[in-house]
């Protein structure tokens, strides 16, 4: 039933993000502003599906923590592509920080950019970090809520990887707290994994952060994340 499940999501996902792509060259071409909008709706229409035919039960706790209309940086963990399509329906204004690579998609990249996502090419360094903050300043102004990923990478449930000190930068530039965020998406929806997992996925939000500096910050999310862990473990 498991294999079932993943082959008929897969194939419906597929469709229905080729006929959205398809579908958003007027959105691309004539209505801008209905970018981020469009988005939402084919992030919600994708979780729908994956949790009614994988048997999934998403579980959020400590939205409170996000009750603002107003720009916030949010520290979460990074275990499934569910990760990057959950915040788009939890936060009014979502700006993901996301892999400069991503905007060179076909179809997917063009409205990454009219969203107001953030792609960062890592591999420039020095000026990849002042790009950044400058993307960051940006989005501020907006009243944006922007989602980082500091593991950089999807990483494995359990697994600990050092973080990306691009977080710190942005809270030590804008002075604005961090609110840490802890899922188990990865056992569902695994990286690059066809298959995909029945059960309670949960999406723990912690309490925001005061700004603190560079060689607090890291250890302060990373402290906060193995507390809220425990919350699903």
């Amino acid at each position: 039933m498991a294999v079932f499940r993943s082959i008929l999501f897969n194939v419906l996902a597929f469709l229905l993000t080729l006929v959205m792509g398809v579908g958003a060259f007027p959105v691309r071409w004539f209505a801008h502003g209905l970018a981020l909008p469009y988005a939402k709706l084919w992030s919600r229409l994708v979780l729908r599906l994956f949790q009614a035919i994988c048997g999934v039960e998403v579980r959020i706790t400590g939205q409170e923590h996000l009750a603002t209309n107003g720009p916030l940086l949010i520290a979460s963990q990074h275990q499934s592509a569910f990760d990057t399509l959950i915040w788009m329906l939890l936060v009014p204004a979502p700006s993901y920080v996301m892999k400069g690579e991503l905007r060179r998609i076909p179809l997917l990249g063009p409205m990454l950019i009219l969203t107001g996502m953030m792609p960062i090419e890592r591999a420039d360094g020095a000026r990849a970090l002042r790009i950044l903050l400058r993307e960051t300043d940006t989005a501020v102004q907006k009243g944006k809520q922007i989602i980082i990923f500091p593991e950089g990478t999807r990483t494995a449930p359990g697994e600990h990887v050092p973080l990306k000190p691009g977080i710190a930068a942005m809270a030590t530039h804008t002075r604005l707290p961090v609110v840490p965020v802890a899922t188990n998406s990865g056992r569902f929806w695994g990286r690059n994994a066809f298959f995909k997992r029945s059960g309670v996925l949960h999406v723990a939000i912690g309490a925001p952060i005061g700004p603190a500096n560079r060689k607090v910050l890291l250890p302060q999310i990373e402290k906060e994340w193995r507390a809220l862990e425990k919350e699903f473990s």
